[in-house]
C-alpha cells in the first residue's frame, strides 16, 4: 500500500464517517445500498466498518467500493 494513498484514505473515512455500499466481492457481503459506519482504514487500506445490518466486513481498496453518504437523522 502506497503511503500516499493510505494516508488519503484515512483522511477521507474517518471513524464515524456514514459510507453505502456500492460492491463488494465476497459471497458474505451486506447487499449493495447497505449503510454503516466507518471504524477506521487499516495498514492495508481496507476500510473497517459496522454495517447496520450487523456485518462487519471490510471493504478492501482496489476491490471493492463504497461512497460517503450523509446521515440524515
Amino acid at each position: 500500500m502506497n503511503k500516499e494513498v493510505l494516508k488519503a484514505l484515512r483522511e477521507r473515512f474517518t471513524p464515524g464517517t456514514r459510507v453505502e455500499l456500492v460492491r463488494m466481492n465476497d459471497i458474505q457481503a451486506p447487499p449493495p445500498g447497505t449503510c454503516g459506519t466507518v471504524q477506521g482504514v487499516d495498514d492495508i487500506g481496507s476500510i473497517m466498518v459496522k454495517w447496520d445490518n450487523g456485518s462487519g466486513l471490510s471493504v478492501v481498496y482496489g476491490e471493492d467500493e463504497c461512497m460517503e453518504v450523509k446521515d440524515d437523522d
